[in-house]
């Protein structure tokens, strides 16, 4: 049965409209109403972005990076001093309107560890590092959501809810997992979705959120297609940011490929993604749909090689309810785990490859006509 659309919002309607985002931030369980965002910062911009009072009406822009982790030198970091991990990444993620990634980490002290080769957890000063970092809103829809089970998910959602600050593809049940971070950009209402598509052996078979079951979202079940689209019918611009792909591999799958095509026939505006530890492509579909398969690592524990350490931050401006423009802003992982934005040689090589890696996207570099 189609979702409807009191049940794909209803985690959000209690929450009131408040326009300074940095005051109040939404929780997993009840992701809070926006008017604005963050609003830019006076620090020296990492590229250019269009300042606010030039904007032509109803523009907007929302950026995205890809996996942010606490573990190892970036703990390290955070036990220092959560309000500098990001360091020179920070005033590139704050001038944008709104700004995400994904955090690939439980929220939690305690949990039952998972049988798994890797397993993450970060103390709740984690959410204080990304907030001050200038980053509104994160997915959890991943392959380490749930790494200390039930109760380190639960520890998770009380973090956020402590915190105030918004976390989005979990929950204590499908209904909350599967809800949207809804804000107000622009005159435009945004409702952004989160979910994990990638088959991890304990996220999807023993994590995925059910009625009365916590869990993360599971973008394998109609769940997901049917909210975008009962988002869509309710007047939102819809985006949904997605845990998938095949690690390693610079070119989407077909699993991607196919999810993008449904969630664009949905009426989703943007969908981005990550979770290959690379950069693959991004543009647009014939459909006008804008679709980021792969944004890499960002803020990461370890150094695994130049393909992994290459990232960046991908800004898109909105406008008439669909992506007029993006722009991608290099940057590389640097010994203490900063995504130090590029420059000169490196920050064109990552330029290119960026570029580049769109040829087996069939997308296109330019908005359609």
């Amino acid at each position: 049965m189609l979702v409807t659309v009191a049940a794909v919002l209803s985690a959000a309607t209690a929450c009131s409209s408040d326009a300074n985002l940095r005051q109040r931030a939404g929780s997993p369980t009840f992701p809070q109403s926006r008017t604005t965002g963050h609003g830019a910062s006076s620090a020296t911009p990492t590229g250019p972005v269009t300042p606010t009072s030039s904007r032509p009406p109803g523009e907007f822009t929302i950026a995205f990076a890809g996996d942010v982790h606490f573990a190892e030198r970036v703990g390290v970091r955070l036990a220092a001093n959560p309000a500098t991990v990001f360091a020179q990444a920070a005033p590139g993620l704050r001038r944008p309107d709104l700004t995400m990634v994904n955090l690939e980490t439980a929220i939690t002290s305690g949990g039952v560890q998972q049988n798994k080769a890797f397993t993450f957890r970060a103390p709740p000063s984690a959410l204080t590092a990304l907030r001050d970092a200038g980053i509104d809103v994160v997915t959890m829809a991943n392959n380490h959501g749930a790494d200390f089970g039930v109760s380190g998910l639960r520890d998770s959602l009380a973090a956020s809810r402590t915190a105030q600050f918004p976390v989005i593809g979990i929950g204590a049940n499908a209904a909350q997992a599967y809800a949207p971070y809804r804000t107000t950009l622009g005159g435009s209402q945004i409702a952004i979705f989160a979910a994990d598509q990638w088959q991890d052996e304990t996220t999807l078979r023993l994590f995925s959120a059910g009625p009365s079951k916590p869990g993360i979202a599971n973008a394998r079940e109609p769940q997901l297609v049917e909210s975008v689209l009962a988002a869509k019918k309710a007047g939102y611009l819809v985006i949904v940011y997605l845990h998938w792909g095949t690690a390693y591999q610079a070119c989407p799958n077909g699993d991607q490929t196919a999810l993008a095509a449904q969630l664009a026939e949905a009426g989703a505006a943007a969908v981005v993604g990550t979770h290959a530890h690379v950069l693959q492509g991004a543009g647009w579909r014939a459909d006008g749909t804008y679709v980021a398969y792969g944004l890499g690592n960002y803020l990461w524990w370890r150094s695994f090689g130049t393909d992994q350490d290459d990232n960046g931050v991908l800004t898109l401006t909105f406008r008439d309810g669909k992506v007029v423009a993006d722009q991608f802003a290099p940057s590389h992982v640097d010994v203490r785990g900063v995504p130090v934005p590029a420059a000169g040689e490196r920050k064109q090589r990552i330029a290119a490859q960026w570029a580049a890696k769109r040829d087996c996207t069939n997308l296109s570099a330019t908005a359609p006509k």
